[in-house]
């Protein structure tokens, strides 16, 4: 996991966790030399114990023995703790910077921005502490066994030397073989629980229409995909794997064999036990490649987990801290606008500029698929605008911090969306619950009666995306939420396609109270009933403004427009600005 970018904020991370690698590496030293302590103990019984035969010097040993073993476990178990901690810290480090970078990724609509991400960082923190990692880590010092059996005799140390390179070998095939197949399964899985997910949110829809059966069938394909992949990459591992036992347990018998060889040709004069003594440190040479080898999996699943991440937080650098602004007035300009949606060269909004005085409410209309709804992303500042800008109070919207300006501004998109909380919660956009303000905003768009209704009221818990309210009350609990606290610069797109006339005539009297706060409000409709409360108006056609003014001249002009096209000889289709109105 060393990707090439040097500047990598995940990469810098890992290298903070260096600390804890050198203690861990500490006490993988000791623990590797703890290993060999059943050796010790079978040559000092062989030596010690059958020749002198004192049950004294067996116990002895043998309860220093034990408390070698307890011993060796503490700092086994140590050395995962500090790694555990590393990946605390990691994770503590990482979560908020991944949180915002998927959350502004999604508005980006840049691919693969979902909640695998999540995943991936917890696969990588998970990793730190694993066993691959500490394999990883006594490879160096299964060298140290190496050198002992070149100096017990040179041709064991070859020979061990050999094994090594076989080892090190087949961990390279096993990368070779294994890594493309679990990719493409990682690639695989991930498209098929998306494809699950969002077929999910749409279960309704599927149910009511009979879709069931294609849908899975299409999701089994994607399925089928990533287990036929893995099947593959599990073959070559399991090969690899049993390759590298075989390997290793091969190894720690010729190592004896050559021992008893050498030892009958003069050239070996450690003895008997001086041979198994080395046909076991062969074995412990082999031993953290083998382990590994048969993790090997894991390791490709941490990698593509990092590349994944890391991919993702250099998309989306981190936002620098920006100089604290005053609260706006509301004086909103837009200037020379060309923007589409984001990941797409294609112009939704085509040179738009007007400008809305502080206190002002005005009306944008126009047909369907007209950009009204890519200007109020862009208003608001979650769309960045490919040229031009758009302004509130002479700043740039869009980079100005949200959770600074949050506060000052209302949205209401076209599709509502509510989230897993009480009424109260979403109300108050999930900020500290003031009351009399969440009160105060469900009055202003008739919903309180209907609150005090329900069991818990205020805190009655919605479910997700308000689940159990109709599409009438989840428009009025979002216009509450854009309303909430009297921010000074309100956008709400289509605030009345799910109201009845009760509900409209609530809009349109918060409207009327909110202007005589001086609150700037933009309102995006296709319905007549709300023009009464609007200052000014804009009818917006193919992304380009064909009409801005106040509300009655630009009513006026409209209707000019549309009785010129009925009296015409030949009347094809209707004018933009007929068609608008």
């Amino acid at each position: 996991m060393n990707p090439a970018n040097q500047n990598s904020e995940l990469r810098n991370a890992l290298f903070a966790l260096k600390p804890f690698i050198q203690r861990t590496m500490f006490f993988s030293f000791f623990t590797n030399i703890l290993v060999m302590v059943p050796t010790v103990y079978m040559l000092q019984v062989y030596d010690r114990v059958v020749n002198s035969r004192s049950h004294m010097t067996l116990a002895m040993l043998t309860l220093m023995v034990i408390g070698c073993f307890v011993l060796m476990e503490l700092l086994e178990w140590v050395r995962t703790g500090i790694m555990q901690q590393a990946g605390l810290k990691l994770d503590a480090q990482m979560s908020e910077r991944v949180f915002n970078a998927v959350f502004e990724a999604n508005l980006r609509r840049i691919p693969g921005a979902t909640s695998q991400v999540f995943g991936d960082l917890r696969s990588v923190r998970d990793f730190l502490s694993s066993p691959a990692v500490t394999a990883i880590m006594d490879v160096p010092l299964a060298l140290l066994y190496i050198v002992v059996l070149f100096m017990i005799n040179l041709s064991m140390g070859f020979m061990s030397l050999l094994g090594a390179l076989v080892s090190v070998g087949l961990a390279y095939l096993t990368e070779r073989d294994t890594q493309p197949p679990l990719t493409a399964a990682n690639r695989a899985a991930i498209a098929a629980q998306n494809y699950a997910n969002g077929n999910l949110r749409n279960a309704q829809v599927i149910e009511a229409m009979g879709m069931q059966g294609n849908i899975h069938s299409r999701w089994m394909k994607r399925q089928k995909e990533f287990l036929f992949m893995q099947a593959m990459a599990s073959d070559y591992g399991g090969a690899y794997s049993a390759s590298s036992k075989f390997v290793q347990m091969a190894l720690g018998s010729l190592l004896l064999g050559a021992g008893c060889w050498l030892t009958v040709l003069g050239q070996f004069p450690g003895g008997g036990g001086m041979m198994i003594v080395a046909s076991i440190i062969g074995g412990r040479v082999l031993a953290p490649i083998v382990q590994l080898i048969a993790m090997w999996k894991q390791v490709v699943n941490a990698r593509d987990a990092y590349s994944r991440l890391d991919k993702l937080l250099q998309a989306i650098p981190a936002k620098q801290p920006g100089m604290a602004l005053p609260p706006p007035k509301g004086m909103l300009s837009v200037e020379g606008v060309v923007a589409g949606a984001p990941g797409s060269s294609v112009a939704i909004i085509r040179g738009v500029s007007f400008m809305v005085p502080a206190g002002q409410v005005v009306a944008i209309v126009g047909p369907s698929a007209s950009g009204k709804s890519t200007l109020a992303r862009l208003m608001v500042g979650v769309w960045a605008a490919g040229n031009g800008k758009v302004r509130l109070d002479g700043v740039d919207i869009f980079p100005w911090n949200k959770t600074e300006l949050g506060p000052h501004i209302g949205y209401l998109p076209q599709d509502v969306e509510l989230f897993d909380g009480t009424l109260a919660e979403n109300i108050a956009r999930f900020s500290y619950v003031d009351m009399t303000k969440v009160e105060a905003a469900a009055r202003a768009v008739g919903l309180h009666e209907t609150i005090l209704a329900l069991p818990q009221g205020y805190e009655t818990s919605i479910g997700d995306d308000g689940c159990f309210l109709s599409g009438g009350q989840r428009q009025r609990v979002g216009l509450a939420r854009a309303i909430y606290g009297n921010p000074r610069f309100i956008v709400l797109d289509e605030p009345n396609s799910s109201l009845d006339e009760a509900g409209e005539q609530a809009l349109v009297q918060t409207l009327l109270a909110l202007k005589t706060l001086g609150t700037t409000i933009i309102v995006i409709t296709h319905r007549t009933s709300v023009l009464a409360a609007v200052d000014l108006m804009l009818v917006l056609h193919d992304g380009l403004v064909k009409a801005y003014g106040p509300r009655d001249e630009v009513l006026a002009a409209l209707q000019r427009g549309a009785q010129a096209v009925a009296t015409a000889p030949s009347a094809g289709a209707l004018p933009p600005a007929a068609a608008a109105a």
